[in-house]
């Protein structure tokens, strides 16, 4: 089956908001149509109810979710190698190994079910074992394959019949000899002696193979179809014949069955690595996402691995980045926040600008590569620049913001109030979603020397739901500090037309935080309220970050 082309991954952090995951889908496109590589738009995380709505309000779809880059088996060039019945001859699979340059080959059935392996080494020891003369017998070996390694011709019988009883002769002796060593159903190899073919069909052999390509009579052939005993007649010469009719059973009898380590095409390459180290075979069966056969791994392949390819959009911070980022080839960051903890292998492109969204800059891009904006991208970017500026209220909200937002407008067709308050609306619904759904829709996690936090934020337009979301939230706090593995925890629960947050803080540390970094004392319900503050990036965590580098 063909594998996927290797895409170049633009996504955005865990937990997405809309600025994430617009900027990765506008982002995209716009690689797309400047350059050779292909781009795909990928999502960290579950939309939120906020970015759901943008997407099918511009009928845009929305992007593949991706948690793990870390490589896969499917970022390899695996081989290819097609799956072998297990009626196939040994002869003919050591033929494909010769000619392919492979040790092992796979079996499968006629829906590419794995059933075994067989390899050189099963090959070489089957061709070892040369006093077996039952081996046809034993492993149900058919005519066809008689036929076809020794190139023969079926005289009298069904070459689809199957070898069922009966020991492998030479028939060299004369016919006195021949009827003391014979016994009904053998398979006897003779040359064109009339009397000892004669004799055979009279010991009732089951086959005779008539070698050098001898003429056989029509008195044999009519006594042989009488007698219901088959005659093959090939080219090779009766040593030859004999040397080659082993060859002729099914790999099926030879293969291995047993403790066949396989891997899937989403199995992680380290894991792959790991158990390539412990075990000698040169080459690995795939198996696709429905269980079935696909391709062998070997690791030559593991070795000329490409790394991932990845665009980080919205965020340069290790801890909200993709799992195995850190595995991947970075090309380039576009960003809006602090320079935070990523690193790379080599030079990337990074543009970070002190804007209000991702999508300012983003749209920017476009201008300067003379691309146009089609009205559903400008949609989408016009959505992520109202959502992260709220409506231009954000203190990190910049010139640059509100010009590129009314230009977007213009090319969507919408009306920037209307449209606002429609988003945010369909964002703070609390009905259908889980307490946890709420807590995950805009949430970030931190670091300050050894001290692990963790933010989240919501965006209300009225009081009424920024309460219910309060009442929904505060007991759910000391299962998220456990959950996300952290030392304090924060909730932002920001009304947006009144521009004030109040905070929910659960930890060690975390009211003592707030209390430094703002210098504002709790309510008596544990919130705090903190007015003028609507800016996670701008106003609250360069506080907090300070308020920790005091402890």
């Amino acid at each position: 089956m063909p594998k996927t082309t290797h895409k170049v991954v633009v996504i955005g952090h865990k937990n997405p908001d809309t600025d994430s995951i617009c900027s990765a889908i506008a982002y995209a496109e716009l690689k797309n149509k400047t350059s050779n590589l292909v781009y795909e738009a990928c999502r960290a995380g579950e939309l939120n109810q906020e970015t759901a709505f943008v997407l099918d309000k511009f009928d845009v779809r929305p992007p593949r979710m991706v948690t793990d880059i870390n490589p896969k088996v499917r970022d390899v060039d695996y081989r290819e190698v097609p799956g072998f019945s297990g009626n196939t001859s040994l002869r003919r699979a050591w033929q494909v190994m010769r000619d392919q340059k492979i040790d092992t080959l796979p079996i499968v059935d006629s829906d590419r079910e794995l059933l075994g392996l067989i390899t050189v080494k099963d090959i070489a020891t089957a061709n070892m074992d040369i006093f077996d003369r039952t081996v046809l017998a034993k492993s149900h070996t058919t005519y066809h394959n008689i036929l076809e390694t020794l190139d023969g011709t079926m005289l009298v019988g069904n070459e689809n019949a199957v070898v069922d009883r009966g020991r492998i002769l030479l028939g060299a002796a004369n016919p006195e000899t021949m009827e003391s060593l014979m016994e009904p159903g053998d398979i006897v190899l003779l040359s064109n002696r009339y009397e000892s073919q004669l004799c055979a069909i009279e010991m009732h052999a089951s086959l005779i193979i008539v070698c050098q390509g001898a003429k056989v009579g029509k008195t044999i052939v009519k006594l042989a179809d009488e007698n219901d005993v088959a005659i093959m007649s090939v080219p090779m010469d009766t040593y030859a014949a004999a040397k080659l009719i082993s060859q002729c059973a099914p790999i099926s009898y030879y293969m291995t069955t047993k403790d066949i380590k396989k891997f899937t095409l989403v199995t992680p390459v380290d894991d792959v690595t790991r158990v390539m180290a412990k075990v000698r075979h040169r080459y690995f069966p795939i198996l696709d996402e429905d269980g079935k056969y696909c391709g062998m791994l070997s690791r030559r392949n593991i070795i000329n691995l490409r790394k991932p390819r990845v665009i980080l959009v919205d965020h340069n911070e290790a801890m909200q980045a993709v799992e195995g980022y850190d595995k991947a080839e970075i090309l380039e960051i576009i960003d809006h926040h602090r320079i935070g903890s990523i690193e790379t292998s080599g030079p990337v492109y990074f543009r970070n600008q002190p804007v209000g969204c991702t999508a300012t800059i983003v749209s920017q891009m476009y201008d300067e590569q003379n691309v146009e904006i089609t009205p559903k991208t400008a949609g989408i970017l016009l959505a992520a620049i109202l959502s992260d500026t709220l409506v231009f209220r954000s203190p990190t909200c910049t010139p640059q913001d509100k010009k590129a937002a009314e230009r977007l407008a213009k090319t969507a067709g919408v009306d920037v109030e209307s449209f606002s308050e429609e988003m945010f609306e369909a964002g703070e619904k609390l009905d259908g979603k889980t307490t946890e759904e709420v807590f995950l829709q805009d949430f970030k996690v931190f670091m300050c020397g050894d001290i692990r936090f963790g933010v989240a934020q919501g965006n209300y337009m009225t009081d009424s739901n920024l309460r219910a979301a309060q009442a929904l939230l505060t007991p759910y706090l000391p299962e998220a500090l456990q959950k996300q593995s952290l030392e304090d925890l924060y909730v932002l629960l920001t009304n947006v037309p009144e521009e004030a947050s109040t905070v929910l803080c659960a930890g060690h540390h975390a009211a003592d935080m707030l209390t430094a970094g703002f210098g504002v004392k709790p309510e008596k319900d544990g919130t705090t309220v903190l007015a003028g503050v609507v800016s996670r990036k701008k106003q609250f965590i360069p506080k907090i970050m300070g308020a920790y580098q005091e402890l």
